[in-house]
């Protein structure tokens, strides 16, 4: 509200200069001179007077910029009688801050639809009706009818036997996602197919939309390390302005030099360029599934040199997975997963989970499982089509059956074993591990041609497990068996290098996520102690989005910087131009303008960066 009337009060004062210039070149050209110079008096003063209202809050807190020298080049312009200068100065700063304002809009406006997608009520299952009611309402565990084209209100498990998703608001995925029965929905998703319902896993303020709410709020509040450079350079370059006035007043005797030059100054490409390219930039990372807290994050991670990588969730896919089927007894590895996924629908180990997946990924139909009782971190046994199932680890199936554990092909280091026994004989064992993320050296290779020299493996697991898991990957350094304070050691002896990157999904990498120069959490399914402590959170379950993070927020500081140097170059271009008299006060006025026109559609590139 505040922000739309800030806006309307530009637009006002925009309006009134832009009115007063015109009535005044009418009142020049019928020949009523004095009527003139009073239109324009009339459409500078407001302008000045909220200028200078804006200065003295500026000042109060410690900020100097170059408005300074707008409202110098308007009370100079009208002391010195040159008041058709000062009302196109007056035309052309209102016009140059509503621009702005306009600009920054047109760079928000992707998070302005994220914003607006925010449901507002959701369909609800109770008691065999259907009843509307507001997010705050929802309760884990209540199952709620998502209809065609709604987004998604909280975050939930797929209670229906299929569901296709929209995820291209959150992830920049452009297809939509299949989901099977028992899969998980992050909140903030469009049905892009038939209703379906979903059982609430935590409430609306909880759940993955909000938080994003809450961070791109946080972001668009944010203030970079370059716009605090850039208040910096804006007090030397306010030097430098008045120096080359004063100058040209003192050499030439002119005073109307000096208001040229002033004018020329007027405003400044440092004010425009780097808020409107960094908050383009982090509208553009968001559209790729990586949202970024804030400028600073992003105007750091562009000078990233060292990157310090978690192995769990993050290099590797962080859910175990079948390698191998071992039969022992004649029986078919597909029958064999079959009995043993359909017993482990009853158990909510993350093991006994992958399996019930991988059966369902073969296209398995999964009979519903009877007399079954689960043994905590051991095993469970039940029956399945009249047959009784041992499913668990080997020493607890192996006492089942009456035989000796240890009956088994050896295993690489970090692997699972799960042994699987059908009335009263051992089956066979399924192998399973925690495998490499796909393209995770492609990956790695792409993030080295970003500019990122250094690449460490930081994992509490065993150093043979991290040995196999990342041989190939050409690391620089790989460091195992770490607590959640040695991460954070290692993150702080690793700044000698450069700013340092760290990225994990536990709640044991927190303290090193907010320890790093940037912070990085895999979002879709990583703790929420993680994302809280990052800098960044990748929406999607898949690392390779942080190149595109890195590549957006390297591009926006470029042009960011592109454009702060072209506009400086051509502003002491004019200004010498006008100390040596080739330009009058209006013609400086309008090439300032033109100059930050130009610089600010130059920082609206950051808006069409394609990252590779």
């Amino acid at each position: 509200m505040e922000q739309r009337g800030t806006d309307r009060l530009k637009l006002a004062l925009l309006a009134l200069a832009a009115a007063a210039l015109i009535m005044g070149l009418a009142f020049w050209f019928a020949g009523a001179e004095a009527m003139a110079k009073a239109s324009w008096v009339v459409g500078v003063v407001p302008t000045l007077a909220a200028l200078v209202y804006e200065i003295s809050r500026s000042l109060r807190r410690g900020e100097v910029g170059l408005d300074i020298v707008a409202a110098l080049s308007m009370t100079a312009a009208l002391v010195f009688d040159e008041t058709l200068a000062a009302a196109v100065v007056a035309v052309m700063y209102s016009g140059g801050t509503f621009l702005e304002s306009f600009a920054e809009g047109r760079a928000r406006r992707e998070m302005h639809d994220l914003l607006s997608r925010v449901p507002r009520t959701a369909t609800r299952h109770r008691d065999g009706e259907l009843e509307d009611i507001s997010l705050d309402e929802i309760a884990p565990g209540d199952r709620l009818l998502i209809h065609q084209g709604n987004v998604v209100p909280v975050d939930g498990t797929l209670a229906s036997e299929t569901a296709f998703l929209d995820t291209s608001a959150l992830t920049g995925e452009s297809l939509p996602v299949r989901l099977a029965h028992g899969g998980d929905i992050m909140s903030g998703s469009t049905n892009a197919g038939e209703a379906f319902d979903l059982i609430a896993v935590r409430p609306a303020k909880d759940s993955t939309y909000a938080g994003i709410v809450r961070l791109v709020e946080e972001a668009q509040a944010s203030k970079a390390p370059m716009s605090r450079l850039a208040d910096r350079w804006s007090l030397g370059f306010l030097v430098v302005t008045v120096a080359i006035a004063f100058a040209a007043w003192w050499f030439t005797g002119d005073p109307i030099r000096a208001v040229a030059v002033l004018v020329v100054a007027t405003p400044c490409p440092l004010i425009l360029a780097v808020p409107v390219a960094l908050v383009a930039g982090l509208s553009r990372a968001a559209h790729y599934g990586v949202l970024i807290k804030g400028a600073g994050p992003l105007e750091t991670m562009a000078r990233i040199r060292t990157l310090i990588l978690d192995k769990t969730g993050t290099l590797t896919d962080g859910r175990p997975q079948i390698v191998s089927i071992d039969s022992h007894d004649g029986m078919e590895e597909d029958e064999i997963l079959r009995l043993a996924a359909a017993l482990d629908q009853a158990s909510k180990h993350p093991v006994a989970q992958a399996i019930v997946a991988e059966a369902k990924e073969r296209g398995f139909t999964l009979p519903v499982p009877s007399d079954v009782a689960e043994i905590a971190g051991e095993g469970v046994v039940g029956h399945v089509e009249g047959r009784k199932v041992f499913v668990g680890g080997d020493d607890f199936v192996a006492a089942r059956v009456g035989r000796k554990p240890g009956d088994h092909p050896a295993m690489a280091a970090g692997s699972v074993l799960v042994a699987v026994a059908v009335d009263g004989r051992m089956a066979g064992h399924l192998v399973m591990a925690d495998p490499l993320r796909e393209g995770a050296g492609a990956m790695l290779d792409g993030l080295r041609q970003e500019g990122i020299a250094r690449i460490l493996l930081a994992t509490g697991d065993r150093t043979d497990v991290a040995e196999r898991v990342t041989e190939g990957l050409g690391l620089d350094g790989l460091r195992a068996g770490l607590t959640p304070d040695q991460k954070v050691l290692l993150v702080l002896s690793e700044r000698k290098n450069g700013p340092v990157m760290m990225v994990g999904d536990g709640v044991n990498d927190a303290p090193a996520l907010a320890a790093a120069d940037v912070g990085v959490a895999m979002g879709a399914r990583g703790a929420a102690a993680s994302a809280e402590a990052a800098d960044v959170v990748l929406l999607v379950d898949r690392i390779d989005q942080l190149r595109a993070g890195i590549e957006i927020a390297a591009s926006s500081r470029r042009i960011a910087f592109e454009s702060v140097a072209a506009g400086i170059g051509l502003s002491v271009l004019g200004m010498i131009a006008a100390a040596y008299g080739y330009l009058t006060p209006v013609e400086g006025a309008i090439l300032q303008e033109v100059i930050d026109v130009a610089v600010i559609l130059n920082a609206l590139r950051a808006l069409r960066i394609r990252p590779e």
